[in-house]
């Protein structure tokens, strides 16, 4: 993996305007580890393909991540400052097992390609076609069974199952609203979070460019390729 340079910032940006958030997720994958292939990459687990996510972000961006978020509860803003190696264990993804009142399953935590599979309209279809996927075996009383055999009670064990087994991909955010004062478990999406600093920093470097191009008659490559000390030097000798 290696952080990406302004070029390949801009590249992804272009290349995921308009894309869902998992296909948005898998290119700045794609970017950041140019020698593994895409399909490698869409199987990752969810938590594996997160914690690969911000790692590529610590390295483009740095340690520390800020933001805000909304209170639940009151609708105050929540400033958040985060380290990058405080937010996920590490943890391997594993296979999940469940035994449940003559049921057994044995489950993988699902991946890219599972999410994007799971698009039915309807909550409760998408969710059973998401443990469908994931589902390596199930019997019921020694016999094969199907997502769709299975009670709510046991998809319910299910997906408790395949978080466990794979916990980077759900982390949380313990915070405090300053304004009512109660205490906060945020989710922590990183592939929304990259993206949000992606889109910003390529709107701003577009504009960057044009100043620079329209003072000196300088192509876009030559202009990222200064590196942003000597472009933002430049840019103050140009009243910018």
């Amino acid at each position: 993996m290696r952080a990406l340079s302004a070029s390949d910032l801009l590249k992804v940006w272009e290349r995921s305007l308009g894309e869902e958030p998992i296909a948005r997720a898998l290119e700045m994958l794609r970017a950041g580890c140019p020698e593994t292939g895409v399909e490698v990459l869409a199987e990752l687990s969810i938590g594996q393909r997160d914690a690969l996510l911000l790692r590529l972000r610590r390295l483009t961006f740095g340690p520390d991540l800020t933001g805000a978020a909304e209170c639940p509860g009151c609708g105050e803003s929540i400033e958040l400052a985060l380290r990058a190696a405080d937010l996920f264990a590490g943890a391997t993804a594993a296979e999940a097992t469940l035994e449940w009142h003559g049921y057994e399953l044995r489950l993988r935590p699902p991946n890219s390609r599972d999410l994007a599979a799971a698009s039915h309209p309807d909550l409760a279809q998408a969710r059973l076609e998401l443990l469908e996927s994931c589902l390596i075996e199930a019997r019921h009383q020694g016999a094969m069974a199907s997502a769709a055999d299975l009670p709510d009670a046991v998809i319910e064990l299910a997906e408790r199952q395949l978080a466990d087994a794979d916990p980077d991909s759900d982390i949380q955010i313990r915070t405090t609203c300053p304004g009512c004062g109660a205490g906060q478990r945020l989710a922590f999406d990183i592939v929304g979070f990259f993206w949000r600093e992606i889109d910003a920093w390529s709107q701003r470097m577009l504009r960057e460019v044009h100043t620079l191009a329209m003072a000196y008659g300088w192509s876009e490559d030559e202009i990222l390729a200064l590196g942003s000390v000597r472009r933002q030097c430049y840019l103050d000798l140009v009243g910018v």
